[in-house]
């Protein structure tokens, strides 16, 4: 009875963990990440790289306007322990396709993100693109 009533709550307290995650993320989206995406991609844009900034519902996608399967993305990882923000990030090399997923900032909450933590993670994420 005590492990049936142990995991009853490691559940409950995952699901609140989850919700209040889901709630941060969400937030994070509009306030950090899609802002500081957008600005970079304007920056970069200036500059000759073409990105375009896409934002669904539940992430953010900058995109290379040159190849529609080369991206970075974020998304939240509900499965992590404490769930966080990863970036996933996308690239097609001629046949070869190259997937690279990580947490934006490893154990971070997704409320705890700044600004400079996208900046950073976008930067060194688009440095195959900036390479050319």
């Amino acid at each position: 009875m005590r492990a049936i009533a142990a995991a009853r709550e490691r559940a409950k307290r995952r699901r609140e963990q989850t919700a209040e995650a889901e709630a941060a993320y969400a937030a994070f989206l509009q306030t950090v990440a899609a802002p500081v995406a957008k600005q970079l991609a304007n920056a970069l844009k200036t500059e000759g790289y073409l990105f375009t900034v896409f934002t669904p519902g539940d992430g953010v996608r900058v995109a290379s306007d040159r190849g529609r399967d080369d991206y970075v993305e974020f998304v939240l990882d509900t499965e992590a322990d404490p769930p966080q923000v990863v970036g996933r990030v996308r690239l097609t090399r001629g046949s070869r396709t190259l997937t690279d997923e990580r947490p934006i900032r490893d154990g971070a909450a997704p409320g705890a993100l700044s600004e400079e933590d996208v900046l950073a993670f976008l930067l060194d994420a688009l440095q195959p693109w900036l390479e050319r």
